[in-house]
């Protein structure tokens, strides 16, 4: 069984410890995590966890399985790649001189980005998009020097009919 990146939606309880009992399952039963969001939805005793793993398809059944059997969670399901959209947002801090400035900013606009902070010595870059296109603009940028690098992990939704019990 070949491995694969899997991107999982979980409706939980919105109160305290809810994440660490989430994330400590992965952690005991051995699985790593690729990236991790959580945020409200629009019923304040609901929060969404996004959870990026690379697994089998086995991987994928326990997790799914196990994680549903927490009592904090009320909903899971699998944000499919050909019925969900992925974002992501990406912050970087670029070295910028007066001479490579222009290029970046060509850079920056072909990707739409945004150029959010500007000095003499370096520019902050906002992008969003699927993880695709950010990695796309990192390999583009990777010439000039890269200061720092922050990015938010995916998120995702369902395409189509609503999903899950937000």
């Amino acid at each position: 069984m070949a491995n694969k990146k899997e991107v999982i939606s979980i409706f939980v309880d919105n109160h305290a410890n809810v994440l660490t009992r989430v994330v400590s399952l992965f952690g005991r039963r051995g699985f790593n995590i690729d990236s991790l969001t959580v945020s409200t939805t629009d019923n304040p005793e609901l929060s969404r966890i996004t959870i990026v793993f690379t697994g089998n398809e086995q991987t994928l059944s326990q997790i799914l399985t196990q994680t549903q059997k927490l009592e904090v969670v009320r909903d899971i399901f699998l944000l499919e790649k050909e019925n969900s959209l992925y974002r992501e947002l990406l912050l970087m801090k670029i070295s910028a001189t007066k001479e490579t400035r222009s290029a970046v900013k060509e850079i920056v606009d072909i990707y739409r980005g945004k150029i959010i902070s500007l000095s003499k010595d370096s520019m902050i870059v906002e992008l969003t998009g699927a993880p695709e296109k950010l990695d796309g603009f990192m390999e583009m940028v990777a010439c000039y020097e890269i200061i720092e690098v922050c990015r938010t992990g995916i998120t995702g939704i369902s395409r189509g009919p609503l999903v899950g019990t937000e």
